[in-house]
């Protein structure tokens, strides 16, 4: 998916509904302090919140499609989860300033005027911001945009409150006066709900909520059928933005070389990338035992202490002389050890066995080493 096209693309839809949101919210409002109704006010208050939600999402699109840079190793994508969330507080401000003027409304409900001009108005905030919802949400699928799809809903939110509007005016025209003041609060409500949804989303994004169950599982699944993989643990996973990221623990042979291993972790990143199409980031922990529940060998000393505990006890013992490499394996609690040897160390004198029997007793009195295994080349 090329950045810089859906950048665009979210720019053009944005500004589009920009325009428009900015002309309905002036229609509205004038329509309905000339009408009467403080439903059509609501309504274009509704609609200016939109207006605000389109300059949050301008300004979000500019910055969440941006390269890594070293203050935001991760990228920009959480900009749009930022805006999401600001999008949810303006809504939440502006339901409760529309549900609480209609509650005064509803105690001393007014006579409206302006009968066709207030239900043409209602009528054609319903078409234009049904439109833009349809463009608006084709373009947040094609791109993936969680911002783009928030702000589409903003817009069917906008004319289904709308028709809401259309009913309360056309049912105060006929007698019932109360119902505009009732139409308002139902609009309140609605655009409540909907930032309750923005929001909680937004929200679980941020304090890095797991993608779903099924996903994590297919996720899981795929890793596991890759050659050298024995056992997949500590999968975890969190979207940033309309990408999502992973980390990941794959147990190997213990005795696998190091290249080896990072060739499996390699095989793990492209396999889990196919596996999820807006994974984009993957880290692979590649673990010789299941270190899920317990670390066995977080007590045991490093490779150089342990070299030198291991080269004393050899020096001193006379053994030393002969080992070109010494290989170390930390499992089960313990380190075990490799030797390699040249093959001219061998002669009718001393064999193999008496090579491994000597090293065996000299390891054999260190608590902290456990098996050995001699080499020769």
């Amino acid at each position: 998916m090329n950045p810089l096209n859906r950048k665009k693309a979210s720019q053009k839809i944005t500004l589009i509904g920009a325009i428009v949101d900015f002309l309905l919210s002036v229609f509205k409002i004038i329509a309905g302090v000339l009408g009467n109704s403080g439903a059509l006010i609501a309504d274009g208050v509704h609609s200016f919140s939109d207006l605000l939600s389109d300059a949050v999402v301008l300004y979000a699109v500019k910055h969440a499609n941006e390269a890594a840079d070293t203050n935001h190793p991760y990228g920009h994508k959480r900009f749009e989860t930022v805006a999401t969330l600001g999008l949810a507080i303006i809504l939440s401000l502006v339901s409760i300033g529309i549900i609480y003027d209609a509650f005064g409304r509803l105690n001393s409900p007014s006579t409206l005027s302006h009968s066709a001009l207030l239900l043409s108005v209602a009528a054609l905030s319903i078409f234009s911001k049904e439109a833009l919802y349809w463009y608006t949400i084709k373009v947040a699928k094609a791109y993936k945009s969680d911002m783009l799809k928030a702000n589409a809903w903003h817009h069917r939110s906008d004319a289904l409150s709308s028709i809401v509007v259309l009913v309360g005016v056309f049912g105060s025209l006929n007698g019932y006066p109360y119902l505009d003041s009732v139409a308002a609060i139902v609009v309140g409500l609605m655009v409540m709900m909907i930032a309750w949804n923005l929001g909680s989303n937004a929200a679980k994004e941020l304090v890095d909520t797991a993608i779903d169950v099924e996903q994590v599982d297919q996720l899981k699944t795929a890793i596991g059928m890759i050659s050298g993989v024995n056992n997949v643990h500590s999968l975890r996973t969190r979207k940033i933005g309309h990408a999502i990221s992973a980390d990941v623990h794959v147990q190997v042979d213990p005795f696998l070389s190091v290249s080896e291993g990072h060739i499996i972790s390699v095989s793990v990143e492209r396999v889990a990338k196919e596996c999820l199409e807006d994974l984009d980031d993957v880290t692979v922990h590649i673990d010789p035992e299941d270190d899920e529940t317990a670390a066995p060998c977080e007590h045991l000393p490093e490779r150089a202490k342990a070299l030198g505990i291991l080269n004393k006890a050899l020096f001193n013992n006379e053994c030393d002389g002969e080992i070109e490499r010494i290989q170390l394996h930390y499992l089960s609690g313990k380190i075990h050890v490799d030797f390699f040897l040249p093959l001219n160390c061998l002669s009718s004198n001393t064999d193999h066995n008496d090579i491994l029997e000597k090293l065996t007793t000299v390891v054999g009195k260190l608590p902290e080493f456990g098996d050995i295994k001699v080499y020769f080349g």
